[in-house]
């Protein structure tokens, strides 16, 4: 039986609408997988979304099915107030073409935030979209509709750089009202990480947590004792972890990340799908 969301649907667009607008906090709502919706101030930006049921249909007949283990949590086409959102690279539960069609035709002028090594790859995956493009390399930083972004190096499982230099694989930090956000997209630990993040002493890291398996076949990610440590280690307010309760092949428990986090007395929080949290003054 797949896990219901804890909000859904209507229940969870009428969650949103009615958080409050308030610039001194911001809200955040796990979509599933990556996917997370920030609200702060009245603006919205949305992360590494997947609302469709793309990845099981492409896999359904080879050796790696993508079971889905959690019900799609709002279609994508009700996001109807979002103005940005983000795609860390390329693999398809971060860059859906079901879902950002319909996010587009439902937004009109929607921006997207990605790597520019992957603008390409982008433009002919979406060939007919109005979407417009916001291109980012590691250690830059852009502005788009107030939200600030600085590019993070990310390995998955290398730092993957093109012939440019540039960055297939991304984190963000995200800043809004004084708040920063770290989404670290798919990464597993490297030299560049923490250096990268403790200067900006986030109030809030989104991190997943399924871990590397050579059965699995596919790119791994931090573990919960990895990203609880780099949590710990960069200083963060709070740690959510992500990207596991998607597919049966590749999820993990979040024992191990709870266990680690209150032995290095790391704040941490367990979301739902469909939850919100709110940080920031209350």
């Amino acid at each position: 039986m797949l896990i219901k969301p804890v909000l859904q649907n209507s229940a969870l667009l009428a969650d949103i609408m009615n958080a409050s607008n308030g610039g001194d906090r911001m809200h955040v709502w796990w979509l599933g997988q990556s996917g997370f919706l920030l609200k702060c101030g009245g603006e919205y930006l949305l992360l590494d979304p997947y609302l469709s049921d793309s990845v099981t249909k492409k896999y359904a007949k080879t050796d790696k099915p993508h079971v889905r283990m959690t019900e799609i949590v709002v279609a994508p086409e009700k996001l109807n107030m979002v103005r940005v959102v983000t795609s860390s690279h390329q693999h398809q539960d971060h860059f859906d073409e079901e879902t950002l069609n319909p996010l587009s035709k439902a937004n009109n002028g929607l921006q997207l935030v990605l790597p520019e090594a992957t603008v390409d790859a982008a433009r002919k995956r979406l060939p007919d979209t109005k979407i417009v493009f916001h291109p980012i390399n590691d250690t830059q930083t852009i502005s788009v509709e107030g939200w600030e972004f600085t590019g993070v190096a990310a390995a998955h499982p290398e730092v993957e750089r093109d012939e440019l230099g540039r960055c297939s694989f991304l984190g963000f930090i995200i800043r809004r009202n004084g708040l920063t956000i770290y989404h670290s997209g798919d990464t597993v630990w490297h030299d560049g990480l923490i250096p990268s993040l403790l200067p900006h002493q986030c109030d809030l890291m989104l991190l997943p947590i399924n871990g590397q398996k050579a059965e699995r076949r596919v790119p791994g990610n931090l573990n919960g004792t990895e990203a609880a440590a780099l949590a710990k280690a960069t200083q963060a307010g709070l740690v959510v972890p992500c990207h596991y309760e998607m597919f049966k092949f590749n999820t993990e428990s979040p024992d191990e990340f709870v266990k680690v986090c209150e032995r290095l007395d790391q704040r941490h929080h367990l979301m739902r799908c469909g939850q919100r949290l709110t940080v920031g003054k209350k």
